[in-house]
């Protein structure tokens, strides 16, 4: 019998069975389909060899005007300005203490400090910095006290602890002479409050975290509340207006330099009254320069949120926010939906999402500035950063459902859809987050999997090829080539990684495990059985830096669609030479015999690059016994 060619449809199937999808793929990881066949994804390796603290939610990078490339960095701890591999602190500060309203108080043998300060409105894990503060008497310095500490546990709404540490970080214990209280003079300037890392369910006692409130307080568990810290940044020229999700609007002044903090957007230099204070997300408007706050407190009422107003500033000023025939500041109102979920800009219009619709907001010029009409009332949104435009065309993950709007909506079929849905941890949605991939035209979602409380997956959707495929990954956040050369995305352990650079997991120096595997392929209607004897393997290493790049080709067959393979066959296939073409394993001698049969490939080595081609396999009847 002459050789059969094995050829697959490119793509992911999980809608069906394997048996059904014959001539498919149907598991996959770390892989990606270019020109129809499969071939393993590119590597990743670190930005820098700095680290920041938290959970990156957001990164927007951007160029100052003596063309220095920067990245802003919000974790649910702080928010960075990343200059040349270094994290610089600009997290805004919430309130600086008068001298002498911070005092101490040491405990003989114990590390544990209490810090007296009266209605201070901080939260566990909170950053406080002190200074102007003298020696307790003993091993609490002034030089331990003088410098920032996080917030160990709240006491009450007017003390709290911290850990006594050196300036190198080292754990100090207080001794018999610590009975002082750190003097007259000592001031605390507290950030803003910190944002929690997983969304906590449900509402009432126990919706916030434990410590971040106390009963009967003022700082109670209901006021914080149960949101995931997100972030939403944007750049003024080459200045940074960043916006903590239903909380404060700050801007941060490049001019000032990377040592400098961001300020309340309230607070600048010539602000006036209106400002807003409070929001959902931030945008600066590409086309006709104002910037637009969504879900803020309107005009006549600062202070209070209102989560479907929208507002916007005068054009090209970030301090004008009264609306005055004068000039172009205004407000729009949303009427469907109880809050406004996210916002995306595309060349054209502002695509504004509700819980339950979808709006374009669109600039009109004078005098009504934006105009915003109503698209669709039957759509969901899986979370604030699901959601990514490309061009004029933007997707998004819903509830159980993905859309694409191409000026209008669209569902996308999906061949994923169950694998990904079905096994899917609800309760931290919001953590879902879109990202652009351009070089391979692919969207993807990050999501986080039912035995996870942290993302550790993704899906793709290759819009050119118009397929799915899936994987394991875990990333916080995500921003295409451009700016950076390589995709930026944030790691679980607080570094950057440059991706689909280099060929190995620079997370840890290791090796990236993927594989592909097929559905099932039977002769006939799987009356019969088949009985292998050879396969003819077909694939390229180009771009590998493995002097013997391989990757593993295995055969498995079985009997019926519902059993397991019950017979296997594994050939490592590796390259001999590049010139004068590339030359691999000529042929593998196996013995398999089944009604059905699937390839899979797999490779773990380091510096592998791989993409299969057109296998073949000598396959003949072997009858129904």
């Amino acid at each position: 019998m002459p050789l059969t060619k094995l050829q697959f449809r490119p793509g992911i199937v999980r809608e069906t069975t394997s048996y059904t999808n014959e001539g498919g793929w149907y598991d996959c990881d770390k892989i990606r389909f270019r020109f129809g066949t499969p071939e393993k994804i590119g590597g990743w390796e670190k930005y820098s060899g700095a680290t920041y603290l938290g959970t990156a939610r957001d990164i927007k990078p951007f160029v100052s005007l003596d063309g220095t490339r920067l990245n802003g960095v919000g974790t649910h701890l702080k928010y960075y300005i990343e200059e040349g591999g270094g994290y610089n602190d600009i997290t805004p500060i919430r309130v600086t203490t008068a001298a002498g309203d911070v005092t101490f108080s040491a405990t003989n043998g114990s590390s544990t400090v209490t810090v007296i300060d009266n209605d201070h409105g901080a939260i566990e894990n909170d950053f406080v910095t002190f200074s102007g503060a003298v020696s307790l008497g003993g091993n609490i310095t002034a030089d331990v006290l003088n410098q920032e500490y996080q917030i160990v546990s709240i006491v009450s709404v007017n003390s709290y602890t911290i850990t006594a540490k050196d300036t190198s970080g080292t754990t100090v214990t207080a001794n018999a002479s610590d009975t002082g209280n750190g003097g007259s003079s000592v001031v605390g300037a507290y950030q803003i409050n910190t944002g929690l890392d997983t969304t906590v369910a449900g509402t009432g006692w126990g919706a916030g975290t434990w410590s971040r409130g106390t009963w009967g307080s003022g700082s109670s568990l209901l006021a914080v509340g149960a949101s995931l810290r997100l972030w939403s940044s944007d750049n003024f020229g080459e200045d940074l207006i960043i916006n903590a999700r239903d909380a404060g609007i700050f801007y941060w002044d490049n001019s000032a330099g990377v040592g400098t903090r961001a300020t309340a957007l309230s607070d600048l230099a010539g602000a006036d009254a209106t400002t807003p204070t409070i929001a959902k997300q931030v945008m600066i408007s590409d086309r006709d320069r104002h910037i637009i706050v969504f879900g803020c407190d309107p005009e006549n009422n600062i202070g209070v949120q209102d989560p479907l107003l929208i507002r916007f500033s005068d054009q090209e000023s970030p301090t004008t926010w009264q609306s005055l025939a004068t000039n172009t500041a205004g407000d729009l109102r949303i009427g469907s939906g109880s809050e406004i979920v996210a916002a995306v800009e595309t060349r054209q219009q502002i695509l504004v999402f509700t819980d339950v619709s979808l709006h374009v907001m669109q600039f009109l010029g004078p005098p009504f500035t934006f105009g915003i009409n109503l698209i669709s009332e039957n759509i969901t949104i899986m979370s604030p950063n699901s959601v990514k435009a490309m061009d004029d065309i933007v997707f998004w993950m819903g509830m159980q459902d993905f859309y694409m709007y191409t000026g209008q909506v669209q569902k996308l079929p999906c061949t994923v859809r169950d694998y990904v849905f079905e096994d899917f941890n609800d309760t931290q949605a919001e953590k879902v987050f879109a990202a652009l991939n351009s070089s391979f035209n692919e969207i993807w979602w990050f999501y986080p999997s039912a035995d996870s409380d942290e993302v550790d997956r993704y899906v793709v959707y290759n819009h050119q090829q118009q397929i799915w495929f899936y994987g394991t990954m875990a990333r916080t956040a995500w921003v295409d080539r451009g700016i950076n050369e390589f995709p930026l995305a944030a790691g679980t352990d607080g570094y950057l990684y440059l991706h689909e650079a280099g060929l190995n997991d620079g997370q840890n120096d290791s090796a990236i495990s993927s594989y592909i595997e097929s559905s099932q392929i039977d002769i006939g209607d799987g009356d019969n059985f088949a009985f292998i004897r050879r396969m003819i393997p077909d694939v390229t290493f180009v771009g590998s830096s493995a002097e013997s790049p391989s990757v593993n080709f295995i055969l498995q067959t079985r009997n019926f669609p519902g059993a397991n393979y019950s017979t296997t066959s594994s050939s490592n296939i590796s390259r001999s030479a590049t010139l004068p073409v590339e030359q691999f394993t000529e042929q593998v001698h196996v013995r398999l015999r089944g009604r059905s049969m699937a390839l899979k490939l797999e490779s773990d080595g380091l510096g592998i690059q791989w993409r299969l081609g057109s296998p073949r396999v000598d396959i003949r009847q072997d009858g129904r016994r």
